[in-house]
């Protein structure tokens, strides 16, 4: 990453290789996660802890080829999925503290455990955030994509026993029916709060899981369950955090549950191998896998929210 901008400023680059410090292991890359948070921070909208020129991205999956002190050398050889402390994923060899590496079990490839490990390690500790009671209704944002896919296809399983999505577009659409939502509402249309009003008939949403952010859930606060209606906020896909006030949610006797923060990360770093172990039972999550050298156009595609699933990046076929 050259300097602060588009998707341009990620140029392919011949850089010494690292070397493992204490605490550390070195993988060789076989397949890294292009984040939309990612994408974030090389335009500027969110601060990066390291100043360009550097070696971008956060997440890389592959094998340990060294260690640094102080760790296991039997990781040597072992298939281990890792987060960076700020930089250096972009590239044929990362260096990653031990602690914050997660081995990739048998029968799932690189490939998937990258495309997976985010979104799904967020989803699962959301839902155990919502304390869902076996009777509940829940509405899943963004539902076809991302955390939403994982959301939807685990809902059920931690408690939810309704499932309504909200999705953008035609292939959405039917991507969040067939990841296992029973109802899926077009976010699009002006008035879609009129359009979830109908399917619920009546009935009313106890969790909402927001990651629009904005005003949209001010809309939403309506067809909430008075009393006991909560919505987990996570996400700004609207550019700005949910526009909710305590005037808005005392008088309704509704929760707003913040996710974000140093201790929800460590919350979502620990479901990282719980996710992991549920790929294999998971709709696959990758959409499109590119040489690492064309990190530019993976980000245009991230950022044009076109992909339904994950886009992976490979170092090249000849190192």
């Amino acid at each position: 990453m050259t300097s602060v901008g588009g998707p341009e400023v990620l140029v392919a680059r011949e850089v010494p290789a690292p070397r493992p410090e204490a605490g550390e292991i070195m993988i060789r890359t076989e397949a890294i996660p292009v984040l939309y948070p990612e994408t974030l921070l090389r335009s500027g909208i969110f601060p990066m802890a390291a100043e360009p020129p550097v070696v971008f991205g956060f997440q890389a999956a592959g094998e340990v080829t060294e260690v640094g002190a102080g760790v296991d050398p039997s990781l040597v050889g072992r298939r281990m999925m890792v987060n960076t402390l700020g930089a250096g994923a972009y590239a044929e060899f990362v260096c990653a503290p031990v602690d914050a590496a997660v081995p990739i079990p048998d029968g799932v490839s690189a490939d998937d455990a990258a495309a997976a490990v985010m979104s799904g390690s967020v989803a699962i500790a959301l839902l155990e955030a919502a304390e869902l009671t076996g009777t509940e209704t829940v509405l899943v944002e963004a539902g076809a994509t991302g955390v939403g896919s994982f959301l939807v296809q685990l809902a059920k399983e931690f408690g939810a026993a309704r499932v309504i999505a909200t999705a953008g577009r035609a292939t959405k659409i039917e991507r969040a029916r067939e990841l296992g939502a029973d109802e899926v509402v077009d976010h699009r249309e002006a008035q879609w709060t009129t359009a979830l009003r109908e399917q619920l008939d009546g009935a009313t949403v106890d969790v909402v899981f927001d990651s629009l952010g904005g005003t949209s859930a001010l809309d939403l606060l309506d067809t909430m369950s008075p009393g006991r209606g909560r919505i987990l906020s996570y996400g700004w896909l609207s550019g700005a955090p949910a526009q909710v006030s305590a005037a808005d949610l005392i008088p309704r006797g509704l929760t707003l549950i913040g996710c974000a923060g140093p201790a929800w990360l460590e919350r979502v770093a620990g479901r990282r191998a719980d996710i992991l172990r549920r790929v294999p039972s998971l709709a696959p999550a990758v959409e499109k896998t590119l040489p690492l050298e064309q990190a530019g156009k993976a980000h245009e595609l991230v950022e044009s929210r076109a992909p339904l699933g994950k886009i992976i990046l490979r170092p090249g076929a000849d190192r």
